[in-house]
Parts: C-alpha cells; structure tokens; sequence
C-alpha cells in the first residue's frame, strides 16, 4: 500500500512538473516573438498588473475593489476574475507603445468566459467621448453585427461610428463559436487591409452574409453583404486618444460591455501575426 501511494505521489508530482514547465515554455515563447509591445500573465506574488516584455506597463484598478486573483490558468497558472462590474485601465497619456503606431496590431487573450453578455477583453477602444475613440479591440461576443458569442476584433481610422450606421460595424468574428465556461484563447490580427478573428488558434473563413441590422440605410435599403473574417478594412489604424483598458469599454452611460469570467493573460503586438505564430502560440 506504502509503495503504492509514493508511485501515485511520484507521478502526481511529476505531472505538476510538467504542466509548470509546459507553463514557462509558453511564457518564453511569447516573450521571444517578434512585435511584442506587452504580456500580461498575471504571474508571480506582486506586480500581477504590470506587463513583461520590453517596457513594463501597470494596469490600475477602475473600481475600488481589489483585483481577485485566482490560482488557475493556462498561460502562468494564474488569472484574473472579471465580475461583469470591474475592469482595468493605463490612462492614454501613459499607454506608450500600446499605442499602435505600424497600422498593424495581434491581440491574443486567454479567456473563461461565462457567455452571459457581450465581453471586452482588451484594447485601446472608447466608443463615447468626442463621438469615439476607437483604435483597437478584442471582444468576446458582438451580436449587433454577426458577432453574437465569437471571437471579435476591431479596428476603426477615425475612431467613429462607421456611416451611415450608428455602431462601429468594422470587426472580423471568428466562424467557430466561443463555449462558456472553458478556457479558449481567442486571438485577432490586423495587417493594414484585413481583420482576422481565431479562436485556439485556428481562423475559419466565412463567406459573404448579410449583416444583421443594416437594413434601411441610406444606400443599403436591403441591407449589408459582406465577409465577417476576414473583414476588408482597407483605411488602416488611427492614434484617436483612448485608454488602454481591460473588461470593459467607454460607452454613454459611463463603463460598459463588461467582460464577465476570467482572464488568464493579454498579449499585444504591434504587427500582424501570421497563422502558424497564432497556432504556436495559442496551444497550451
């Protein structure tokens, strides 16, 4: 029995091993891809919010309840738990190299999110202030235009809502559909001309549809067709004052489109990861 239980220590142990090293190769995996501006894993005893990679970035707290770590994630072990209610922010003044300025951008996330409502993972993305700020976004989840619980990524020139339609409707969603309640890594790049959504690592295309809630605008009496991903967004990327901000947005009434689940890691590059990097990078 006494060698029984030390075989089954032994290999537990031995698993606990591997996993954490798996772990640390990840890590350095990330770290050592070209364009990286910041990683967020949220690993180690203090400075959970600041980033690693080349400059050091610290996400401050929107609300004045502590951030609630949680020993569980596939990138560091660790994440952060988002109540549909607190979300985390670098003033724009301070976002430095966040603040794309190649016209080309990869956010890549490692998320749980719990499928109850339109989720905003990262990004520099203000859709109220001046008539928006919008420059660059990754979503879980945008119905409004065929992105309902999919891998979103958004990129907007001017920062504005796209005419004549109310809404920014300029943003790729992944085919595949984002399951509640597991750990995904959803992932989007831009490259100057298209938008890509992925979800684990894989882009699916999806052919041209008619794009819910366009109808009856001027010049589309029938309503939008087009390509969700990739999404042609031939205008590029503009510098348009937001924040940096993770698990929420600006919007009218004050924060909004909270990110309800976990949070296991942001990465932000400042060009546009090609398909066998995004795998690489995505498996854990």
């Amino acid at each position: 029995m006494l060698i029984r239980s030390t075989h089954v220590f032994l290999i537990f142990v031995a698993l606990l091993f591997f996993s954490c090293k798996s772990k640390n190769v990840k890590q350095t995996e990330i770290l050592s891809t070209p364009g990286l501006v910041a990683l967020w894993d949220f690993s180690g005893e203090e400075n959970r919010l600041t980033s690693k990679g080349d400059v050091e970035l610290s996400l401050r707290n929107g609300t004045e309840d502590a951030p609630r770590f949680i020993e569980e994630g596939p990138l560091s072990g660790r994440s952060i738990s988002f109540d549909g209610s607190s979300y985390f922010y670098i003033p724009y003044d301070e976002t430095a190299a966040l603040n794309i300025k190649t016209n080309e951008v990869t956010v890549i996330a490692w998320v749980k999110w719990t499928g109850e409502q339109i989720g905003f993972v990262g990004g520099m993305w203000n859709e109220y202030e001046e008539d928006g700020k919008r420059q660059y976004g990754l979503f879980v989840s945008l119905p409004h235009y065929n992105g309902g619980n999919q891998v979103c990524g958004h990129i907007s020139k001017t920062g504005k809502p796209t005419p004549p339609f109310p809404f920014s409707i300029d943003y790729s969603a992944s085919k595949q559909k984002v399951a509640p309640n597991e750990w995904a890594c959803a992932a989007f790049t831009y490259d100057g001309e298209y938008i890509r959504s992925y979800l684990n690592g894989a882009f699916e295309e999806r052919g041209p549809e008619l794009i819910n809630n366009t109808k009856g605008f001027e010049g589309y009496p029938d309503g939008l067709i087009q390509s969700k991903n990739p999404y042609y967004y031939p205008d590029g990327m503009g510098n348009n004052g937001s924040d940096f901000t993770m698990g929420a947005v600006r919007l009218r009434n004050g924060m909004g489109n909270f990110f309800k689940g976990q949070i296991g890691g942001l990465a932000i590059f400042n060009k546009a990861l090609n398909d066998d990097e995004i795998e690489k990078i995505s498996k854990w």
